[in-house]
């Protein structure tokens, strides 16, 4: 079992029972799952710089990403539908909670002049969301190995039914929100 998992049994739990009032132990809010996401851009028709951005997804999170492709055309934005335009992983269980311990404890304090991660970008329904500006933060990425800087969004869906909630859980398992 991971450190972050044994630290939600041990303390997490009990400190959100007492502070939110739960009357039973399934009423807590858990942490579901993690998406990472990194849309392609221009170069979405490029298959090399697809490639690129899975196998850098896949170092960082230990699970092999999927493509995600258009679902309409739009012509605007020169996009055809079935054309790949991002990559995704979904992480549960033990890796969810693996890659949350080393993005609160490891890759943000690399970030530069890093004050804390936005309290505000909640949905409203207990999830949140926030992004990185470049995958180089994480120490699993080798600098001389890759090809551009890409940032990815990360989001954080939990059970709580709202944003205080969720806020106090992602807390309490270590995130580094702004004073």
């Amino acid at each position: 079992m991971s450190r972050l998992k044994e630290q939600y049994i041990s303390s997490v739990a009990p400190a959100m029972m007492e502070k939110f009032g739960y009357k039973n132990v399934m009423q807590i809010p858990k942490l579901d799952k993690v998406v990472i996401n990194v849309g392609c851009g221009s170069e979405k028709g490029n298959s090399k710089v697809v490639e690129a951005i899975m196998n850098d997804l896949a170092t960082i999170t230990g699970q092999k990403p999927i493509a995600c492709k258009a679902k309409k055309s739009v012509a605007n934005f020169k996009l055809r539908e079935g054309e790949i335009i991002g990559v995704k992983v979904t992480l549960r269980a033990e890796k969810m909670y693996e890659f949350v311990d080393r993005l609160f404890n490891v890759a943000f304090p690399r970030v530069r002049d890093f004050r804390g991660i936005n309290g505000n970008s909640f949905d409203g329904r207990g999830n949140y969301s926030t992004g990185i500006k470049e995958q180089l933060i994480f120490p699993e990425i080798e600098y001389d190995k890759i090809d551009k800087v890409r940032g990815m969004d990360i989001n954080f869906i939990t059970t709580a039914k709202t944003d205080e909630e969720a806020k106090e859980l992602l807390s309490l398992l270590g995130a580094p929100f702004a004073k």
